[in-house]
């Protein structure tokens, strides 16, 4: 698993890239807010460890700009302090999990592989992004294994999609199937489309211009 962790305190910096290369996990480390933000602009990650308490660029805030452009990343926060207004913050704006310093560093690593087994997709599932997954049998959308609730239309628009991963969706197709043959215009197709993608937090359906719609399989 491939980890990018922003702690100041070069010791326990250390002592936990250490410990967790030692296992088994790929450690990009970094020691300021600005320097994390810039490697997230570089590279993708499977979860980061975000200290809160930095002077520059706090890791509350660098997970509110992930965000913000819909990049949704499993997160452990670290901090020393426990203020249960940071902790509220933290959970509300998308953290996994929160650890109080000082901490077992085996400890961590077991909050890593908790996150990492509800992560898992279930075979029935269709992956439709590194986060969402589609299950055609309950016709459920899923966001890291938990519900994802649309309305009745949307949830149809994804379905198409999901059963056609790889190929273009036409505008046809989603009067066919999401608006039971209905003479919906393109453009109205189009915007509901759009509030589709807006609600989601990871941006996985491509338009096709002049076309339709697709998702891609992901690799």
């Amino acid at each position: 698993m491939k980890i990018l962790l922003l702690e100041d305190d070069s010791m326990l910096n250390d002592a936990i890239t250490q410990y967790l290369e030692s296992v088994g996990h790929a450690i990009v480390s970094t020691k300021d807010g600005e320097t994390c933000l810039n490697t997230l602009e570089e590279q993708k990650f499977d979860m980061l460890i975000l200290d809160i308490n930095l002077p520059d660029i706090d890791g509350l805030t660098i997970l509110e700009k992930l965000h913000e452009q819909k990049r949704m990343v499993p997160t452990i926060f670290i901090s020393a302090l426990i203020d249960i207004e940071e902790i509220s913050r933290a959970f509300d704006i998308g953290c996994h999990d929160y650890l109080k310093k000082p901490f077992h560093l085996k400890e961590l690593n077991l909050r890593i592989n908790k996150i990492l087994k509800t992560r898992v997709v279930p075979q029935e599932h269709k992956r439709l992004s590194k986060s969402y997954s589609f299950d055609h049998e309950t016709t459920t959308l899923y966001f890291n294994n938990e519900p994802h609730i649309l309305p009745k239309r949307q949830l149809l628009i994804i379905a198409l999609l999901s059963q056609n991963r790889s190929l273009v969706v036409n505008y046809d197709m989603f009067r066919e199937y999401a608006y039971d043959g209905d003479e919906i215009d393109n453009a109205t197709i189009r915007a509901e489309v759009n509030r589709v993608k807006k609600v989601l937090k990871e941006d996985f359906i491509i338009n096709i211009r002049g076309i339709g719609y697709m998702v891609e399989r992901p690799n």
